[in-house]
């Protein structure tokens, strides 16, 4: 099984949440690419298995929480039916960045089977909490 990790990093959380992830996915034989959300290789995408998209949280600090860079999820490559997984990354409350960015992957053709919220300073087990809920759900 091949995935793809497609991620929003600020200040390098989301990014190191994404190699937990990848490294996670590695340990259950599960080959994993990375991606920006700005350089996306939309070939490698159209091949993978999984799909997992990450972003930080934006918002203030307890109300208007949303996936940070929403726009440029909404014009990733068309995922097509793809098991899509989805994650976010936040410091003090995550509202309901899961669920939309849920919506943004489904709007873009993919099958959301979970999603996870990875706080900032329990990095390491909610990743390997999410690893473990994906490879529940699809091997």
């Amino acid at each position: 099984m091949d995935a793809v990790i497609i991620y929003e990093s600020l200040t390098g959380t989301t990014r190191r949440a994404a190699h937990l992830i990848g490294d996670g996915f590695y340990d259950h034989q599960i080959g994993t690419t990375f991606y920006n959300v700005n350089a996306i290789d939309a070939e490698v995408v159209a091949h993978a298995d999984l799909v997992i998209l990450g972003t930080w949280t934006d918002g203030l600090f307890i109300v208007g929480q949303k996936p940070a860079r929403k726009k440029k999820f909404r014009a990733i490559p068309e995922l097509g039916g793809k098991k899509c997984f989805v994650y976010c990354t936040y410091a003090v409350h995550p509202g309901k960045t899961i669920e939309k960015l849920s919506t943004i992957a489904t709007d873009r053709g993919a099958t959301v089977l979970g999603g996870l919220t990875l706080r900032r300073d329990h990095l390491e087990d909610d990743a390997a909490a999410f690893v473990d809920g994906v490879v529940a759900a699809v091997v």
